[in-house]
C-alpha cells in the first residue's frame, strides 16, 4: 500500500484557513493522510466535521484568544516562529514512531521557514500560494530588479510598468505591502525568503489557488519555477458537488442567524447588492456612511455585512457614536447582519452585485457563482486583485476615490448602477461573469486542469518520493 501523509501548516487567520481546509479535504479524498497544523486561536473556531483522514494539530502562537489591536505583531511573528518550528518537528517524529511518516509539508504564505524546518527532518516541502499567481509574479520582480523603480514612482498616477505575464500596471494596482508606508511592510522580509528560494533551488515549484484558465500567462511568468495552479479552493458544494455536505468553514458556527437566507427569497432574481469587506476591515464612520448613501440612492435592496470591533468598555456610549445617521432608512431598504455564509449567498438567485474588497477568497468566490462585482480594494492584494477582476476577467469596475481617499456615495450609486444596469456595459459585465463561472468550476471536475494538477503532486509525492526540488 502507498503511503502518502501531508503535513499542511497554515497561518491561523480566517482568510489562509478557508482555502487550506478545502485543500486538506481533496487530498482526502484522494486518499492522503493530511495532519492540519495552525495556530490554537484558529483551531477553536473550527467547529465543522473532520473526514477520516483529517487530523488537526494545534500550537500556542502566544496570542491563543486571537491577536487583539494593539499587540506587538512583532513579537506575534516571532512566537509564532518558534512555537510552529518546534510542532513541525514533533509530527514528523511522532508520525515516523507511529509508522505513518510525513511524506510531504506543505506551507503557505508568511510561514517560509517550514521550508527549513522540513529540509532539516529530511522532508521534502511545497508553498500552497492562497493568493493569485499575478501576486507572487509582482513579489518575484520586485526582488529581481523593480524594487527602486517601484518604491520611487507608486505614488505617482502617470507611472507605470509592464512586468512578464501580466497587465500593464499602475502603483495603485501593486500589492500595498510594497511600499514602505504600509504597516505591514515588515511582512516583505518572509516573501523575500520565498523569492530566494526560486532562485537558490534547481527546479522549484508552488501550488497556487488558481486555475489554468484563469491565470494563463501568470502561471508562466517566473521562467524558472513552476506554479501549478489547483484551485479554486471552494468547498465543494459550491463546485464540483462531489460532497454536498461540504459547505463551508465553520459549519454550524452561525447556523442560528439565518434570517437572511429567508429574506433574499423574498426578493427578485439579480435585484440584491451584497455587500462584504471581510473579516478583517472595520470602515471609519465617514466611509460607512458615504456606502449607505449610494445605497439608499440606488433604490435597490441590499445585504450588507457589517462587522464592528470594539476596544471600548463603554459600548453603549460608543455603539451611538457609530451609529450611521440614516440607519431607519437603511434598515428600511435592506438588512444588515454581522455574519453569513457567503458562498451561500453569492449561490443565491436573488443576487445581483457583490461590492467586495477583493480579498483572494471572496474574488474567488465571485467569479465561481458568476456575480458580478463593484471592487472597492483596501491594501495588501486587493489592488492587484480588483485589476484582474475589473481589467483582465472584465466582471466588475472598480469605485474611484477622491482625493481625500474617502468614495463618494454618487460614486457608490455610480459604479452599482454600471455593473447592474441595462445599459451595454453591464450586459458585458454579467456575460462575462457566466464565463468565468463555468472555466472556474471546470478546472476542478474530474479531468479538469486543477483536478489532474492536483493528482499529479498526490503521486509525485508517495512514499516520500519527490522527482524535483520543492521550496
Amino acid at each position: 500500500m502507498v503511503h502518502r501523509h501531508i503535513l499542511l501548516v497554515t497561518f491561523p487567520a480566517q482568510g489562509h484557513i478557508n482555502p487550506c481546509l478545502q485543500f486538506a479535504k481533496r487530498l482526502v479524498s484522494m486518499g492522503v493522510q493530511v495532519t492540519f497544523t495552525t495556530g490554537l486561536s484558529a483551531q477553536r473556531r473550527m467547529t465543522a466535521g473532520t473526514p477520516e483522514g483529517l487530523k488537526f494539530v494545534s500550537f500556542s502562537d502566544g496570542y491563543d484568544d486571537g491577536f487583539k489591536p494593539g499587540d506587538d505583531i512583532q513579537q506575534y511573528f516571532s512566537q509564532m516562529k518558534t512555537n510552529c518550528s518546534q510542532i513541525i518537528r514533533d509530527v514528523i517524529t511522532t508520525s515516523s514512531d507511529e509508522g505513518r511518516p510525513v511524506t510531504c509539508v506543505v506551507y503557505t504564505i508568511l510561514l517560509p521557514w517550514a521550508a527549513a524546518v522540513a529540509r532539516d527532518c529530511h522532508v521534502p516541502s511545497i508553498l500552497l500560494w492562497i493568493q493569485p499567481a499575478a501576486v507572487l509574479d509582482i513579489y518575484y520582480y520586485y526582488f529581481n530588479g523593480y524594487e527602486e523603480d517601484i518604491v520611487k514612482n507608486h505614488n505617482d498616477p502617470s507611472w507605470s510598468l509592464q512586468l512578464p505575464g501580466l497587465p500593464r500596471l499602475y502603483g495603485h494596482d501593486l500589492p500595498s505591502l510594497l511600499f514602505p508606508s504600509s504597516l505591514y511592510a515588515f511582512t516583505m522580509k518572509t516573501i523575500k525568503v520565498l523569492v530566494d528560494a526560486i532562485d537558490e533551488e534547481s527546479n522549484p515549484k508552488a501550488l497556487v489557488n488558481t486555475c489554468d484558465a484563469l491565470e494563463p500567462e501568470a502561471l508562466k511568468a517566473i521562467q524558472n519555477c513552476n506554479l501549478i495552479g489547483i484551485g479554486p479552493l471552494i468547498p465543494s458544494a459550491f463546485l464540483d458537488g462531489q460532497d454536498p455536505s461540504d459547505t463551508s468553514f465553520g459549519g454550524d458556527l452561525f447556523q442560528k442567524s439565518r434570517e437572511y437566507i429567508e429574506w433574499l427569497n423574498s426578493k427578485p432574481q439579480s435585484s440584491v447588492v451584497y455587500i462584504s469587506f471581510g473579516t478583517l476591515i472595520v470602515l471609519p464612520k465617514q466611509k460607512i456612511e458615504e456606502i449607505a448613501r449610494g445605497l439608499l440612492e440606488s433604490h435597490r435592496p441590499f445585504l450588507w455585512v457589517m462587522v464592528r470591533k470594539k476596544e471600548s468598555r463603554e459600548e453603549e456610549k460608543e455603539e451611538e457614536e457609530e451609529r450611521l445617521s440614516c440607519m431607519e432608512e437603511l434598515e428600511q431598504q435592506g438588512m444588515i447582519v454581522p455574519w453569513c455564509s457567503q458562498l451561500e449567498v453569492l449561490s443565491h438567485p436573488s443576487l445581483g452585485c457583490f461590492v467586495t474588497h477583493c480579498g483572494w477568497n471572496s474574488t474567488l468566490e465571485s467569479l465561481a457563482s458568476g456575480v458580478p462585482v463593484v471592487a472597492f480594494p483596501y491594501w495588501s492584494d486587493q489592488t492587484t486583485n480588483a485589476k484582474m477582476l475589473t481589467e483582465v476577467w472584465k466582471t466588475g469596475v472598480r469605485v474611484r476615490a477622491n482625493e481625500e481617499g474617502i468614495v463618494e456615495s454618487e460614486e457608490v450609486k455610480r459604479c452599482i448602477e454600471e455593473v447592474m444596469g441595462g445599459e451595454e456595459i453591464g450586459q458585458e459585465i454579467r456575460t462575462n461573469a457566466k464565463k468565468w463561472k463555468e472555466l472556474t468550476r471546470e478546472a476542478v471536475k474530474e479531468g479538469g486542469s486543477s483536478d489532474l494538477n492536483l493528482k499529479a503532486f498526490v503521486k509525485e509525492i508517495e512514499g516520500g518520493e519527490c522527482s524535483s526540488k520543492v521550496f
